[in-house]
């Protein structure tokens, strides 16, 4: 007896055969979908095959998706319990649900359907991925952020991997109720945010530190102008005067590049009242630090380190990338002036997110960066009947010579960031 999956490959192959994409182009999902189901059930009693009548709505469903969809990505993308897609070539697809990895039934015929799939992706989004380039790095049109390999340089066949986007942004409140952190955490972050202090957040891959900038970017102003900068846009951003700037990569003649730098030099042109850089990853951020030294109070950005202090480190490292001539002294000072409070997020092992730590930028002993912690995740290393790791936000206080305290007293929110204190110290003692 012949399986689905063969019936389903020479109904694909006659169908295609027969397309004319000009008719394909000018019908809708709904008359597409009509015109299919008779083409399947025509088919398939020509040559005599039992198939039930469900099965025949899966490979009418398939169709479309391959034709005017992303094909077996479809489904997945219209999941909104999936948070990531990968896909290791056409017959492994994993994806990434409450902070966990599996792998998924679903399957691509062969490595051709795959790679037709990942050139459809990028020539969507006005990219393209060949042989001459075979990477791609692009935004889909609901959001998504998708990076496409193909072979040769993807030695186990096409690789594509999608961050997708959420259709409702997470606020504090939800953050809560996840347990990524306390309802005083919270309150001091929204003081933070509030009283325009500069903002690293810092974790690894998947951490929620896009998520985080979103969360905090709801207590800006409305009265003041966002600039935003990234390299594939994904904060959103509720305040109505912000302009969004995006990266743009080399075109066919390999001209065009527009990096992250460039148009943090030239949204310095632009009268903001803070710059929100995506992902410092590179030289910008000399340009970065420079603006939050120069009237642009309240700034924020994201970037990759696994501490607070490793995340001084790095932002040393891509100021060095811009310029070689500064001394790290000078560096080092021009960061600690620059840089207040350091959120530091992680993905623990059982697939949730935790602010690990918020950290203030006190200053300079010596050639040594003094850092206070505020807040801190400790685990207990037991889990709950859930499998979820266990543990408690623990804080040490706040210093009076704190620059958080001292901005929270210019902008008259010195009572609720005491009472943030107080509340989770209460608690500890109980």
């Amino acid at each position: 007896m012949i399986g689905a999956k063969a019936i389903y490959v020479g109904l694909r192959k006659q169908i295609f055969d027969a397309l004319d994409p000009d008719v394909i182009s000018s019908l809708n999902k709904e008359q597409l979908g009509k015109q299919l189901t008779g083409a399947v059930d025509l088919l398939i009693s020509r040559e005599n095959l039992s198939v039930p009548r469900a099965i025949r709505q899966d490979f009418v469903k398939n169709l479309v998706n391959e034709l005017i969809g992303l094909g077996p990505l479809q489904t997945l993308m219209e999941d909104d319990t999936i948070s990531d897609i990968m896909i290791n070539g056409h017959e492994n697809v994993f994806i990434e649900r409450n902070g966990l990895v599996e792998r998924t039934h679903v399957d691509f015929i062969d490595e051709k359907q795959l790679l037709e799939i990942a050139k459809r992706i990028a020539s969507r989004v006005g990219r393209r991925v060949d042989d001459s380039s075979p990477t791609c790095d692009a935004r889909l049109a609901d959001g998504s952020r998708v990076n496409i390999v193909i072979p040769p340089i993807a030695i186990d066949g096409t690789s594509i991997s999608i961050r997708k986007f959420k259709k409702q942004s997470i606020d504090f409140q939800k953050l809560c109720e996840f347990g990524a952190m306390s309802v005083e955490m919270a309150q001091v972050m929204m003081v933070a945010a509030r009283c325009r202090l500069n903002i690293l957040i810092s974790g690894g891959t998947g951490s929620g530190k896009t998520t985080m900038l979103n969360a905090l970017s709801q207590y800006i102003s409305e009265n003041e102008r966002i600039v935003t900068i990234e390299d594939a846009a994904e904060l959103r951003l509720q305040q109505p005067h912000v302009v969004r700037l995006e990266t743009r990569t080399a075109g066919i003649e390999n001209t065009g590049v527009v990096s992250q730098r460039d148009l943090v030099i030239n949204s310095l042109r632009m009268r903001p009242d803070r710059i929100i850089v995506g992902e410092c990853r590179g030289p910008e951020a000399f340009e970065m630090l420079q603006a939050m030294n120069t009237g642009h109070d309240g700034s924020m950005s994201t970037l990759h380190a696994n501490t607070p202090r490793d995340a001084l480190a790095r932002v040393e490292s891509m100021v060095m990338m811009a310029t070689s001539n500064l001394p790290l002294e000078a560096i080092r000072r021009t960061i600690v002036s620059a840089v207040d409070i350091i959120i530091q997020i992680s993905r623990l092992h059982d697939g949730s997110r935790k602010v690990m730590s918020i950290t203030e930028v006190v200053g300079l002993e010596g050639s040594s960066v003094i850092l206070e912690e505020i807040f801190r995740f400790q685990p207990s290393y037991h889990q709950n009947e859930q499998g979820k790791l266990e543990g408690s936000f623990e804080t040490a206080g706040l210093m009076k010579r704190s620059v958080l305290y001292e901005k929270a007293r210019f902008f008259g929110l010195e009572d609720r960031l005491t009472a943030a204190f107080k509340s989770l110290e209460q608690k500890v003692k109980k």
